[in-house]
């Protein structure tokens, strides 16, 4: 996994910037209930679409990260707003807010226990009837059918456990059901030939060894492949929100 307090300074730019934080914002805002008055936005990163979700008046947004980089980043968006901690064990108490939101994150997390684990918190801190939001499905978001998708093609990838049945079951384990879905633009995340070779060698990759012969078989199948620095079209994300029975 990469080193988000290293990869802090690059993570805006190399990830679609301000146009991909509002598309993020709108998306997950159109799924928090208008009445919703605080929001907990879990591994908000740098805070650049915290500070979108923070826009809406009436709605106090919350982040939290466990990357002390990102939080501090966070922190000079949304001064006053964001905390260190880590999305297994979240530092506030039962029932906390109206709203949750997890946006690129379960992911990253090692299995469906883990995974579980940060939803369950998501639904701890979550009033009875209060929303949780998440992405699901983030790998196969950026599979668009390309050329550099079928270079891509032989690489190892792990089981998503964010696939959204599995995000389901995760959130009825937790006390909530299934309350709409959404989805956004992942504006200037298209990849190109020669980006992609440079996510293979920083391991972006996470099943990948970036310094393994199959690493340099697909460099050099990207490398072969026209247009090296034109972006393939960009990925569409899911999000899903459910309801905290009670």
């Amino acid at each position: 996994m990469l080193d988000y307090s290293k990869e802090a300074d690059r993570y805006d730019a190399s990830r679609g910037g301000e146009p991909r934080a509002r598309a993020a914002a709108a998306a997950v805002l159109g799924l928090i209930p208008s009445k919703a008055r605080t929001l907990l936005d879990v591994a908000c990163g740098t805070g650049l679409v915290t500070r979108r979700l923070a826009a809406r008046e009436g709605l106090r947004v919350t982040g939290v990260d466990a990357a002390h980089r990102m939080v501090r980043m966070a922190a000079d968006r949304v001064p006053g707003a964001v905390v260190l901690g880590d999305s297994r064990r979240l530092p506030f108490p039962d029932g906390a807010f109206d709203a949750v939101s997890t946006v690129w994150l379960l992911h990253l997390l090692s299995g469906p226990e883990e995974a579980s684990s940060v939803v369950g918190e998501c639904a701890r801190v979550l009033r009875p009837g209060g929303v949780y939001v998440t992405t699901v499905d983030k790998a196969a978001s950026h599979d668009v059918g390309s050329d550099i998708d079928t270079v891509l093609a032989p690489r190892p990838v792990r089981p998503a456990v964010d696939r959204g049945p599995a995000v389901e079951v995760y959130a009825a384990e937790h006390g909530m059901a299934p309350a709409g879905r959404a989805g956004f633009t992942g504006h200037g995340q298209g990849r190109s030939p020669r980006s992609t070779v440079d996510d293979i060698h920083r391991g972006w990759f996470t099943q990948l060894p970036p310094d393994g012969p199959l690493a340099a078989r697909l460099a050099a199948g990207l490398a072969a492949l026209p247009d090296q620095d034109v972006r393939r079209p960009d990925p569409r994300f899911a999000l899903r929100a459910f309801r905290k029975r009670g």
